[in-house]
């Protein structure tokens, strides 16, 4: 594709030599400030004691230069000691012919590199909630963006389908389940059992506060509490392979599984590979050895392992406990050497929760310091948490925002916002279904995108859903509006897609606009897979939105002066619609053709 960047690095630089014999300077184009006409300014600071000018002076020769020299500059102007160029018509209507020449626009050659992107990795203890939707999200979109930037990804989720927490749920439904599952009480299986997750929370509060009343103290009432001694000799039961206790976790997680994934279904996530925390938590124990024998970890007197970090400013951390039972850390580090095993991986990627960021430096140094040779590219995605107007969230106490129901609700306001405009007459009850799928689930994903992933966000449904304004549904009408104009000009019997022949059509300033941010479009994919950040995509998406829709106010495209210009501007929309799409594909949002 013409890159107007190099063709005016490379103009600069002929200018720098033949005007001043300056050569090899490293030449940085910014994009020009909204305030100052331009599109493109070089800073010209860094070589004016080489040019031996003042600012002005340098800038003012330079921009004469080019202007006389070269075809790409319309014309300049000169701000103290920054030159800021204006691209000539004629090359932004050679770049847009460019943009449609070139096959999936936005894709990046392959870089013959594999890179894993863990995320979801929930608990089958209870179903997901919003605080696992910022997580999904942001593990899907990053896995599209770094597919397009030229990786080969795997998306992998780690289920951690063992350990106390389970057990509470399992001890909760022998004594109160009474038999039930999914298909006789009509519960989806992940909610079934997580109500039996805060069923068992009620029971350990109530023996702890009749404790308390006995006279206990609160810690020895939470560790003497009579459900919590019955969930731990679960717990053994399991570990020793109980038959009757594997058999009910078997079944319990089963129904979760199944729960789990009608939600991806319904949200279109899918894995390319899972984990299971019940396979790999044994894992790890072989590396202590390994780092015992040289010299990494440390033993305490208590037969415990450790290993002094505080060189990395880290402190010392437990790597195996004195009984011989594995911590979080010693399975981390299995699962660590197991997925580079699998698939021999180049980056792998843990989108976690910030709560989580001690532990991934941990992790990471002492992978380090074990010479894994995969080390170097483990990133810990780590991500703010998500608040309500009504405050935080807490599973145990039954208070979270349960997934499946915020899906419904985004759904049923997508509903009644599209009927309140009253422009989906035409369509059959399906597709009205499908508009509504399409519109709610866009509107859900694309507010918790939009945020950088380490900022802390505030949800809140009724602002995500609007036509107008920095929302899913703002981006998608205008796709929905691309469409309509290609209806219309079919029937007018005028094709869409084709750039007139010539390129000396003048062009209207938000034409240029439009066509500048279509060119950026690249750019904007390689600084999100590079900051694994999709906020830089669906920001691009509804500032290129905006820019269209100024286009569209401003530029009759239908009565236009000449058939040229008809043409042009239909196959700049069609182009508009094109990236739309790829921007908000790559979040894993769909776009209707009608609205």
């Amino acid at each position: 594709m013409m890159n107007i960047h190099t063709q005016l690095q490379n103009a600069l630089a002929d200018a720098l030599k033949v005007i001043f014999g300056i050569e090899n300077q490293t030449i940085v184009l910014e994009k020009t400030r909204e305030e100052f006409e331009g599109d493109f300014t070089f800073v010209v600071f860094p070589i004016v004691k080489l040019a031996k000018k003042s600012p002005e002076q340098t800038a003012q020769l330079l921009g004469d230069y080019l202007e006389k020299n070269t075809t790409l500059i319309a014309k300049f102007n000169v701000i103290k000691g920054f030159l800021n160029l204006k691209i000539a018509d004629k090359v932004w209507i050679e770049t847009l012919n460019s943009i449609q020449q070139t096959p999936n626009f936005g894709q990046f050659e392959p870089k013959n590199q594999r890179i894993m992107v863990e995320f979801a990795s929930p608990n089958t203890n209870k179903p997901l909630h919003l605080g696992h939707l910022r997580n999904i999200f942001l593990g899907d979109a990053i896995s599209r963006i770094l597919q397009m930037y030229g990786y080969q990804v795997i998306k992998a989720n780690l289920i951690n389908d063992r350990g106390i927490h389970i057990c509470k749920s399992m001890l909760a439904y022998q004594k109160m389940g009474e038999g039930q599952t999914p298909q006789t009480t009509g519960i989806k299986g992940d909610k079934l059992v997580g109500k039996f997750y805060v069923a068992f929370e009620q029971i350990y509060k109530r023996e702890i506060q009749q404790l308390i009343e006995q006279g206990l103290t609160q810690e020895q009432a939470e560790r003497q509490a009579p459900a919590l001694l019955e969930a731990q000799e679960l717990l053994r039961k399991w570990e020793e392979n109980h038959p009757e206790t594997i058999q009910l976790w078997k079944t319990m997680n089963q129904w979760v599984y199944d729960g789990f994934e009608a939600t991806f279904r319904e949200i279109n996530v899918s894995f390319d590979k899972i984990y299971y925390e019940s396979d790999t938590y044994l894992l790890g124990k072989d590396i202590v050895e390994e780092g015992l024998q040289k010299g990494i970890f440390y033993k305490k007197p208590d037969g415990s392992v450790w290993i002094d970090l505080t060189e990395e400013k880290l402190d010392h951390k437990l790597v195996l406990r004195a009984d011989g039972t594995s911590v979080y850390i010693t399975q981390d580090l299995g699962t660590a050497d197991l997925k580079y095993n699998d698939f021999q991986i180049d980056k792998s990627i843990y989108v976690v929760g910030n709560e989580q960021d001690y532990h991934f430096k941990v992790l990471f140094a002492i992978l380090q310091k074990l010479g894994r040779n995969y080390a170097q590219g483990l990133y810990h995605l780590s991500y703010g948490m998500v608040d309500l107007p009504s405050g935080k969230m807490k599973s145990r106490e039954g208070t979270v925002v349960d997934a499946d129901d915020l899906i419904a609700e985004m759904k049923q306001t997508a509903k009644k916002r599209t009927q309140e405009l009253g422009k989906v007459s035409e369509l059959s009850e399906i597709e009205k279904e499908k508009l509504y799928q399409i519109l709610g689930v866009g509107a859900l994903k694309y507010f918790l995108l939009k945020v950088e992933p380490k900022k802390r966000m505030l949800f809140n449904p009724e602002e995500s859903i609007d036509f107008q304004g920095n929302t899913a549904s703002f981006i998608q009408y205008t796709f929905a509006r691309v469409h309509s104009l290609k209806r219309k000009a079919e029937e007018l019997g005028i094709n869409f897609t084709t750039l007139p022949a010539t390129t000396d059509l003048p062009l209207h300033p938000t034409e240029q606009k439009v066509i500048f941010m279509l060119y950026q479009f690249p750019a904007v994919i390689q600084k999100a897979a590079e900051g694994y950040s999709p906020a830089e995509i669906a920001n691009y998406a509804y500032d290129l939105t905006r820019a269209f829709n100024q286009f569209y106010s401003e530029c009759s495209i239908f009565k236009a002066e000449t058939e040229a210009q008809i043409q042009f501007r239909l196959s700049l929309a069609n182009q508009v619609g094109h990236v739309i799409q790829q921007a908000l594909a790559l979040l894993g949002i769909e776009v209707p053709e009608r609205m």
